[in-house]
C-alpha cells in the first residue's frame, strides 16, 4: 500500500485520518472488492457496445420480471431520522468549512455532504472534507448542534468512474468511492449509528442492479467488520442514467435491507441520453435552456415511475436540487420572480408524490418547507401510491421536440468552460447568472455541444450550422468577455487553458463518457493540483499489510 504525503497545511488532519488501523481497514476493503469494481465497469462498456452494435433500445429486463411482478416484498422501513426530509441542502462540498457549519446550524432536515457533483476531488479537498465530517460527527465545531440534533448527514462518495490518485493498493490506484466510503465508515460509522443518525449515503451514477448488488455486498462486509447490525447503513440511489431507469425495482430489491430510496434529478439523467445514444439522430436532445424541463414527457415519466416504484416498495422518493440563488432583498421583483419560479417547479414534484428535494441556497429552506406543509400531510408521501401512473419504454425514451438557439449554445459553452476553470482552481461548483452550476450542469452542457456538432444541427435564430468553427468562434468571444473580469494574469491563463480543454472535449470523435473522468485523468488538472507540492508525487510506502 502506498499513500502520498499530506497536502501542505493539512498535516494534522492527515495524521487523524490515516492511522495504522484505518489504513488496514482501507487495504482490506479495496483488496476485497477491487475485482468486482472492475467487473461492473466492464459491464458498462459491454452494455454500451451492445447498444451501439445492435441498435437496440433499453427496456424492462425479462430475466428479472419476477422481482417486478412479486407484490409482496418491501424495503426495510427507514429509521426515524429519515422519515421526514422535506428539504435537504444540496451540493455541499464539506471542504468548504464555513458553508458546512452554516448548513449544520440551518433548519434543513438533511445535508447532501457531497464528494461528487459539487466537489472537486483534489487531495486537499478530500482530506479537508472528510476531516470536517469527523469534526461534525464528534461535535467539535463551536455553536453547532450535536449530530443527533443537527440536519442528518447524507454522505455522497464519488462515483465509480473516479479514481483516487494518491493511494495505491496492490500496485493499483484506489477507486474513489471506496476511499471516501471506507474512511467515512471507519471513523464515523459507529458513532453515527450510536446516535441513530446514520451512517446514511447517497450513491451516485449507478447504472444497473448489478452495481446496486456490489454496493450491498460492500455494506454487509463493512457492517460486519465494524460490528454494526445488518441494515445500519441506509443509502439513497441517484437514478442519473437512462439505463438505471429501467431497473429501479431491481435496484431497490438488491438494497432492500439498506435502502433509503431513490432520487431523481434532471441534468445528469438528461446527459445520459447523449452518453448512451448521442450518435443516433432520433435522440438529438434540443436546447435545454428552452425545451428541456421536468414537464417534458421523458422526464415527467421518469419522475412518476420513480415515485410509484419507491412508494410501492415502502421506499422514499426524492427530487432534484433547486439551483437558483435567491436575491437578498425580499421586497425586490427579482426575489419574488425567482421564488415563484422555484416554487412552481417544486410544487410539480410535490404533486407527483416526492417525499423531499434539495436546495442549494440556504435562503430557500424555509419557503420550500412551507411549500411542503401547505401541500402535504405528515412526514412523507409514502401513502401516495400513484396507481394512476403507467409508464412504457416509449414514455421514458421520447425526446422532446425543439431546436437549438444561439443563446442556448453560448450558455452551454460558458458553463462548460467555467466548470473546467473551477476545477483547475480546486472548486467543484461556481455561480453563473443567478444560480449554482456543478458537474451535472457541466455534463449536460458539454454533451449537448458535442451532439449538436456531431449532427450538424442548425440554429433556430439564423440557420447557421453548429460546427467546429462556430463553437470555436463563440468560445473565443466568451474568453474576451470573461477575461475583462479577470485582472490577474494567472486567472486569465487558467481560463485560456479551460477553454482549450473544453474544445478538446466537445470536438472529440468519440464522446468522453464523463467530463469528471476526463478531467481527473487529464495531465493539466493533475499538474495544477501538485504545483507547489511536488513532493506529493512521491508516494510513501505503508508498512506491508
Amino acid at each position: 500500500m502506498e499513500l502520498s504525503p499530506p497536502p501542505s497545511g493539512l498535516e494534522a488532519e492527515y495524521e487523524t485520518l490515516f492511522t495504522a488501523d484505518s489504513l488496514l481497514f482501507l487495504h482490506e476493503l479495496v483488496s476485497t472488492f477491487n475485482e468486482e469494481v472492475d467487473q461492473v465497469l466492464r459491464l458498462r462498456v459491454s452494455r454500451k457496445a451492445h447498444l451501439d452494435l445492435s441498435g437496440d433500445l433499453p427496456s424492462f429486463l425479462e430475466n428479472t420480471s419476477h422481482i417486478r411482478t412479486d407484490p409482496t416484498w418491501r424495503v426495510l422501513p427507514v429509521p426515524p431520522r429519515l422519515q421526514r426530509r422535506h428539504v435537504d441542502i444540496g451540493d455541499l462540498a464539506p471542504c468548504d468549512t464555513q458553508r458546512f457549519i452554516k448548513a449544520l446550524q440551518s433548519p434543513a432536515q438533511g445535508i447532501q455532504v457531497d464528494f461528487d457533483d459539487g466537489n472537486c476531488p483534489t487531495y486537499h479537498n478530500q482530506i479537508k472534507g472528510i476531516h470536517n465530517i469527523l469534526k461534525a460527527v464528534y461535535n467539535q465545531f463551536p455553536n453547532v448542534p450535536p449530530i443527533s440534533q443537527a440536519p442528518v448527514l447524507m454522505l455522497r462518495p464519488r462515483a465509480w468512474n473516479m479514481l483516487e490518485h494518491n493511494m495505491m493498493v496492490e500496485g493499483r490506484e484506489v477507486p474513489g468511492p471506496l476511499f471516501d466510503f471506507g474512511l467515512l465508515m471507519f471513523h464515523c460509522g459507529q458513532t453515527l449509528s450510536a446516535n441513530q443518525s446514520g451512517p446514511f449515503f447517497y450513491l451516485s451514477k449507478v447504472e444497473s442492479f448489478m452495481e446496486a448488488r456490489l454496493w450491498n455486498k460492500i455494506f454487509v462486509w463493512c457492517q460486519q467488520k465494524l460490528g454494526l447490525p445488518l441494515g445500519s447503513i441506509k443509502a439513497t440511489v441517484l437514478i442519473e442514467n437512462v439505463l438505471a431507469a429501467f431497473e429501479m425495482e431491481e435496484i431497490l430489491y438488491e438494497l432492500r435491507e439498506h435502502s433509503a430510496g431513490l432520487n431523481c434529478g434532471i441534468w445528469d439523467y438528461s446527459a445520459s441520453f447523449v452518453n448512451k445514444f448521442g450518435h443516433r439522430q432520433a435522440f438529438l436532445l434540443p436546447d435545454r435552456s428552452k425545451y428541456v424541463n421536468m414537464e417534458k414527457r421523458f422526464l415527467r415519466s421518469y419522475m412518476e415511475l420513480l415515485v410509484q416504484t419507491c412508494h410501492r416498495r415502502g421506499a422514499l422518493a426524492t427530487g432534484g436540487m433547486a439551483a437558483p440563488l435567491l436575491p437578498p432583498d425580499p421586497l425586490s421583483d427579482s426575489h419574488r420572480r425567482v421564488l415563484a419560479a422555484v416554487s412552481r417547479l417544486k410544487l410539480l414534484e410535490i404533486q407527483a408524490g416526492v417525499d423531499g428535494f434539495m436546495v442549494y441556497d440556504l435562503s430557500l429552506i424555509d419557503p420550500m418547507q412551507k411549500l411542503f406543509r401547505l401541500n402535504t400531510e405528515g412526514d412523507n408521501q409514502l401513502n401516495q401510491l400513484r396507481h394512476d401512473v403507467t409508464v412504457t419504454p416509449d414514455d421514458l425514451l421520447s425526446m422532446p421536440s425543439g431546436g437549438v438557439t444561439l443563446y442556448g449554445l453560448k450558455y452551454n459553452i460558458a458553463v462548460g468552460v467555467l466548470f473546467i476553470n473551477a476545477w483547475l482552481s480546486g472548486e467543484g461548483h461556481f455561480f453563473y447568472r443567478g444560480q449554482v452550476e456543478d458537474s451535472a450542469t457541466a455534463e449536460i452542457s458539454r454533451s449537448q455541444v458535442w451532439q449538436w456538432i456531431c449532427h450538424q444541427t442548425r440554429l433556430e435564430d439564423d440557420g447557421r450550422v453548429v460546427s467546429r468553427r462556430l463553437v470555436t468562434e463563440l468560445t473565443e468571444q466568451l474568453l474576451v468577455e470573461l477575461s475583462a473580469l479577470r485582472p490577474s494574469g494567472r486567472d486569465k491563463q487558467r481560463l485560456l487553458t479551460a477553454a482549450d480543454m473544453f474544445l478538446e472535449v466537445v470536438l472529440k470523435r468519440d464522446f468522453p463518457e464523463f467530463i469528471t473522468t476526463y478531467l481527473n485523468q487529464e495531465h493539466t488538472f493533475l499538474s495544477s493540483q501538485s504545483s507547489g507540492q511536488t513532493e506529493s508525487l512521491d508516494m510513501t510506502p505503508i508498512a506491508q499489510l
